[in-house]
């Protein structure tokens, strides 16, 4: 797994969940789907940019890096796994998907593959 910081993570999964049904991605979409304020998106922006995770092109268009995509596809995965664990268990869709974006970063890859793992076995 990719030890980037809570922060990266979230960002760059935002990123690819917003460009699977928009055509391009901007700061200002990233501000209407996290709720962040514009400065705190400006800011994340230029800092995944310095780390070479996405480029941003004269239009204010957002595109990930190979680097950064495997990141956020990292990332999407584990979230992904995480909330079809809980829901199993019970949990609400809601409650779930906001408890795997807490959990998916603090698990080791160990855990994850065990977690993978289990789920593709009984077929859920």
């Amino acid at each position: 797994m990719f030890h980037k910081g809570e922060s990266v993570e979230d960002y760059l999964e935002t990123i690819l969940r917003l460009s699977k049904y928009l055509p391009q991605v901007r700061s200002i979409d990233i501000v209407h789907d996290t709720g962040y304020t514009k400065p705190s998106v400006s800011v994340a922006m230029k800092n995944l940019r310095q780390k070479e995770y996405i480029v941003m092109d004269e239009s204010g268009y957002i595109t990930l890096t190979e680097e950064g995509r495997a990141i956020a596809e990292a990332t999407f995965e584990r979230h992904q796994v995480i909330t079809r664990l809980f829901v199993n268990l019970g949990v609400s869709e809601e409650v779930a998907a906001e408890d795997a974006c807490k959990v998916e970063h603090v698990l080791s890859e160990e855990t994850f593959n065990a977690l993978k793992n289990h789920l593709g076995r009984y077929g859920k």
